[in-house]
């Protein structure tokens, strides 16, 4: 285990963790956006030698950049003194600059965890719609109705874009990046066309790509590479990009309820987009996620390639009536994966041909999960 845990980005209960964790053992907790904390810090190495044998979890720790400089010390001084691994816990936002200061100035002594929002898996099949509609952030998703759900992420959108990202670093405009990540909510799943995007915003296509890799490492949105170990095929180049969370597509589109959301043209691919989202968060580290699409038209929605080299083909069909189709069939003739599967909205499990299952989506998480 490193001697630095940083969790984040997202404001993903991080805190209530940070809470449980210090019930495990003696721990102290320090909020780095309060006056008070800050002021116990300002001689960090004093305060920390205080607290030398408890776990320090540090919340909010790109509010003081400064500290990685410190903590090196401190870790180093502490393996010579026999300490051991695990004394920091840190939580903080994915600030660019701050992921990189703390890769450089504590590399080997870092280790780096996502704690993203909710999946099926801790909430449960049996709310799977709610999780859709409302995505996995916890204020979100266990606000007492659907319309306090909509008034967090619209607060919670404005407040990323005008305070949280200016304070990350990056001075780009809030109308912008919001116009942006709207117009990849009314594209969820499509092809990224640095281009189109470019005439609609009235900026070049290079300032596009860096609007993308901003919100990809700020883990906003999911930029999903294609597939390309097939070079006998004309294959599709380009990423699909997905607003990560389900919940924030339907705020930045109006949609207020289950019922507007299946009346909207978007419904089909944010419920693809949120099932990828679940398979690709419980895969973990443990897989790579692509892709497939040829010029064609064969298509797999996601491929998990598994360490061992495996591969697991994912189609997404929000219908009860699953169909191979033939476009499916030939990407999976192509591909040659281990296991196909086609993940629809109801609760039986079939097959649909010798080697593709029909199964839902918490049934596939849970064997995702189980998978070695």
């Amino acid at each position: 285990m490193p001697a630095v845990v940083l969790l984040g980005p997202r404001q993903a209960g991080k805190t209530t963790l940070a809470l449980e964790l210090a019930t495990e053992r003696k721990a102290t907790y320090l909020d780095l956006e309060s006056v008070a904390d800050r002021a116990r810090m300002q001689e960090p190495e004093l305060y920390l030698a205080d607290h030398a044998d408890e776990l320090v979890i540090l919340d909010e720790i790109h509010r003081v950049p400064g500290l990685f400089e410190t903590l090196r010390g401190v870790i180093d001084r502490g393996r010579r003194e026999g300490r051991g691994s695990g004394r920091f816990l840190l939580l903080g936002s994915a600030a660019i600059d701050l992921l990189a200061q703390s890769g450089e100035t504590l590399a080997g002594r870092i280790g780096f965890v996502e704690l993203s929002p909710f999946d099926l898996l801790e909430v449960g099949a049996q709310s799977l719609d709610r999780l859709w509609l409302r995505g996995g952030f916890p204020e979100s998703f266990l606000a007492s109705d659907d319309a306090a759900s909509l008034a967090w992420r619209e607060d919670f959108i404005r407040t990323y874009l005008e305070r949280d990202i200016p304070q990350l670093g990056p001075r780009i405009p809030a109308e912008t990046l919001r116009r942006l990540w709207t117009m990849f909510a009314h594209r969820q799943g499509g092809l990224f066309n640095a281009a189109q995007l470019a005439r609609s915003l009235g900026v070049d296509g290079k300032t596009i790509a860096h609007y993308l890799d901003l919100m990809v490492d700020l883990l906003l949105v999911r930029r999903l590479p294609p597939r390309l170990s097939n070079v006998g095929k004309r294959l599709v180049r380009s990423p699909k990009v997905y607003v990560r969370d389900s919940g924030l597509v339907h705020a930045l589109l109006g949609l207020p309820d289950k019922d507007t959301l299946l009346g909207h043209p978007v419904a089909g691919t944010s419920w693809e987009g949120m099932v990828i989202e679940n398979l690709i968060d419980i895969a973990g580290r443990r897989a790579q996620a692509s892709f497939y699409r040829t010029s064609g038209g064969a298509e797999i929605d996601l491929v998990l390639t598994w360490r061992d080299g495996s591969e697991w083909a994912v189609e997404v069909k929000r219908t009860l009536a699953p169909k191979l189709d033939r476009g499916l069939r030939s990407a999976i003739e192509d591909v040659r994966p281990e296991r196909s599967f086609i993940v629809y909205p109801g609760s039986e499990r079939f097959s649909l041909a010798a080697d593709v299952q029909a199964i839902d989506l918490a049934g596939l998480c849970e064997a995702v999960q189980a998978h070695a």
